[in-house]
């Protein structure tokens, strides 16, 4: 602790177990049902409010069961309706300039103002929208310049802590902290381009004493601030960040009034921070130790470390013995320790009850968050009271570990020696030039062609047909010709709208993912293993537990038949390996490398039969490309290696006059250039809309010769863009990347929108391709 540091009273011990986070949605996805609703109109924010508070109490009641401690700050409250970044902006009053007018009198903002700001509305755009570190959450970018006048301006954070108490639990409220939040936002439109909002450091570090004060005075005891960027190697120069470290966390350990500070740093190591954090002698520090480490000669006596040993990232069941192994060797080097999870829980979905069709061995292999909380619990008990006391525990576990080991699927020979077989060649096309040429020949299309990503919104008809077909409600036949009656509409609105080139629309899937596990052997699927992605909305994903095959073509009869209606090119869509992982709960008992070229391999089959049956030109998905990037910038190499071959692999035996395409959304292009560039894509559609194509002047820095496709409009926002904004976004486009290589789409697959919106912005697309073509 620096000289000037006054410490408050002694804090009260850190618990013994605890988790970082609980999943936000409820078990049966009440939270999104609940705002949705109230998107729609068709409930009150008192509905809402009422709705939340339910779901809060009954998250309080059951992590209560699962073992927590309700009156010593076990209990994470980690309530967020949309975002948890939004929520600091919402706290600290970094509301950017637009959405001035939906301030009350005390700077605060309503829940309908809350989700304006998230979802935007009319010509007021919604905040920026990217992936939260490696996961596949995503967050809402601040925006902040000198303009931005902190202040607390909400107290919800607080009254949610004493809506707690006063049901008779202590939880501990979890904050983001003030460098993750100020290095992950992003200068607003009245500062200027080379506005740093990490300079306003010194402004917003009074707000967090402020707010930690009202957290003391309504009694919290702990208070978690969340700062995963202390463990990733971001954009700033690391001797800044960890001055900047020791100077807020100096600051708040010298704020007198306030409750004991628990730094917490998931995903990775915080490796020259840790010091930093120990020297400004906050009272606990969260080390993740499944995807980090801490130096085995570092003295942390006197430290509380909260280790993070059971996974929050994936879910296969713990090997306690392996955890407690971790917890004595951070205990050896003078720290007090206190075990919980990696993560926030809120990456995984909320139980095992419920998924019985998963089978019982595949059953004892998994930990859901429920799981995972009982496994926290476990090992604390096993600290305090010695393995004896959890020996049944222990003994499950490590007879689960070796049942999963011994499986035939996870190693199956024909896999294992198919990828064997691969050689150099296997990775590589010819030169562009020479396809370009075939192609073009091929298909003759226009300058800024335009096309979609590929889905078309899934109405409710969709949804309930597919409902009835699983529930064996509806015939094979009936189901297969609702699909074709739909795919048949969409390919006659493409046309009658003037798209060159088209797609199927994907009605017959429910995921772009779960599709394909479900078609593929060495996956399984849940029932209701909800995760939240952004906002309302929630994925399912797929359990990659085995070796990967293909027992037959996936998506050859629906493209097929979507071609024979139209003259016009038929994009094939399937989506990549990486991202197929990325989507996944993967299995963690090989380098993720080795499972990669696995599904590139069954890929590699499915492009070859959609070439056969006529299809020229097929899109292989690669969304999460820069997601599963390490946060270490020494790690990152070996990863764009085995990520990147692993899409060439896939794709490289397509013949020369087949055009292939990969989409990319919410990354920091730049970082991962020239990743982008070694795909080898015919066609490249990244997102772009939001961010107002900042993307594209790297790629014109880079030199990038093949065909581009920057997304104009942005479909995770209700709002349709008039044609005027897509004509300019297009004009920053056609700046920086040549007419002949530009495409013209949306963001991003158009499944979650309205056809209405649809029909739209689809319009005003084509309008201003037609203008600037004109031009």
């Amino acid at each position: 602790m620096s000289d000037s540091a006054v410490a408050p009273s002694a804090p009260t011990a850190f618990p013994g177990g605890t988790i970082l986070g609980y999943p936000r949605i409820g078990r049966m996805r009440e939270l999104k049902k609940a705002i949705e609703s109230f998107w729609k109109g068709a409930t009150t924010a008192e509905d809402l409010e009422s709705a939340a508070a339910a779901l809060r109490a009954a998250n309080l009641e059951r992590l209560a069961a699962l073992g927590l401690a309700k009156d010593n700050a076990s209990i994470p409250s980690n309530f967020s309706f949309y975002d948890h970044v939004l929520d600091a902006a919402v706290t600290f009053g970094a509301i950017p300039t637009r959405f001035a007018g939906l301030r009350g009198a005390d700077g605060s903002v309503d829940l309908a103002g809350y989700s304006t700001i998230a979802r935007g509305k009319g010509d007021d755009a919604p905040l920026e929208m990217t992936k939260w570190f490696d996961s596949n959450y995503h967050y809402l970018v601040p925006e902040i310049g000198p303009e931005t006048a902190f202040a607390l301006s909400s107290t919800r954070w607080v009254d949610e802590f004493v809506e707690a108490k006063n049901a008779g639990y202590l939880t501990r409220p979890v904050i983001t902290g003030p460098l993750t939040f100020l290095y992950l936002a992003k200068a607003s439109d009245e500062a200027g381009d080379d506005y740093r909002p990490i300079d306003r450091l010194d402004d917003l570090l009074p707000v967090y004493v402020e707010l930690l004060a009202a957290f003391k005075a309504a009694g919290a005891t702990w208070v978690q601030i969340d700062e995963p960027v202390l463990v990733a190697d971001i954009d700033a120069d690391r001797a800044e960040v960890l001055a900047n470290a020791a100077k807020a966390y100096e600051a708040l350990v010298a704020a007198t009034d306030r409750p004991a500070l628990f730094v917490a740093a998931p995903y990775n190591s915080l490796g020259d921070a840790l010091p930093v954090l120990k020297d400004a002698g906050v009272d606990a520090i969260g080390i993740d130790l499944i995807r980090g480490s801490i130096p085995g000669d570092v003295d942390l006596t006197g430290v509380t470390v909260v280790a993070g040993i059971v996974d929050g990232h994936n879910i296969w069941r713990t090997d306690l013995d392996a955890a407690l192994r971790k917890a004595d060797a951070v205990a050896a080097l003078g720290a007090t320790v206190a075990v919980s999870s990696s993560t926030s829980l809120f990456h995984v979905p909320h139980t095992l009850a419920g998924e019985e069709r998963l089978g019982e061995e595949l059953l004892s292999w998994l930990a859901f968050a429920d799981e995972k909380v009982a496994e926290v619990v476990t090992l604390a008990t096993a600290r305090a009271e010695g393995d004896e006391a959890v020996a049944d525990a222990l003994a499950a576990a490590r007879d689960a570990l070796a049942a999963r080991a011994a499986h035939p699927g996870t190693n199956r020979a024909e896999v294992r020696d198919a990828l064997a077989a691969v050689t150099p060649a296997d990775f590589d096309r010819a030169p562009y030039a020479i396809r370009a040429a075939a192609q073009d020949a091929r298909y003759g299309l226009p300058e800024l062609a335009t096309t979609t990503i590929g889905s078309f919104p899934q109405t409710p008809q969709i949804r309930k047909a597919r409902a009835a077909w699983a529930k064996g409600n509806l015939s094979d036949a009936d189901y297969e010709q609702a699909m074709k009656d739909e795919i048949a509409s969409v390919v006659k609105l493409q046309e009658d709208l003037g798209l060159d080139v088209l797609v199927h629309g994907e009605a017959e899937r429910n995921d772009m993912v779960q599709y394909f596990a479900e078609l593929l052997d060495g996956f399984d699927v849940t029932v209701n293993g909800w995760v939240q992605s952004y906002g309302s909305r929630c994925t399912r994903p797929s359990i990659l537990w085995g070796d990967v095959t293909r027992p037959e073509a996936m998506t050859v009869r629906w493209a097929e038949f979507a071609q024979s209606l139209t003259a016009k090119p038929m994009k094939g869509m399937l989506t990549g390996p990486v991202t197929i992982l990325a989507w996944s709960f993967v299995r963690d008992d090989q380098p993720l490398g080795v499972t990669a070229n696995q599904v590139a391999l069954a890929l590699r089959e499915e492009i070859a039969d959609l070439e056969a049956a006529g299809i020229g030109i097929i899109q292989v998905d690669e969304p999460a490309l820069r997601e599963l990037l390490p946060l270490k910038k020494a790690d990152q190499a070996a990863y764009l290696d085995w990520s990147v071959n692993s899409f060439r692999l896939a794709t490289s035996g397509a013949k020369d006059d087949t055009q292939l395409h990969t989409h990319l959304c919410y990354s920091e292009f730049g970082e991962i250039i020239d990743a982008i560039d070694g795909l080898n894509a015919d066609v490249t559609s990244i997102e772009a809309a939001r961010s107002r194509m900042e993307v594209l002047p790297a790629i014109k820095n880079h030199g990038y010769e093949r065909q581009i496709g920057p997304g104009v409009w942005d479909i995770h926002s209700p709002r349709v863009p008039s044609t005027e904004e897509v004509t300019e976004l297009l004009a920053l486009a056609k700046a920086s990347v040549p007419g002949k290589q530009l495409w013209v789409n949306p963001d991003c697959g158009l499944k979650t929108r309205g056809y209405d919106e649809t029909i739209a912005s689809l319009q005003h697309m084509l309008a201003a391709t037609e203008a600037v073509r004109s031009a």
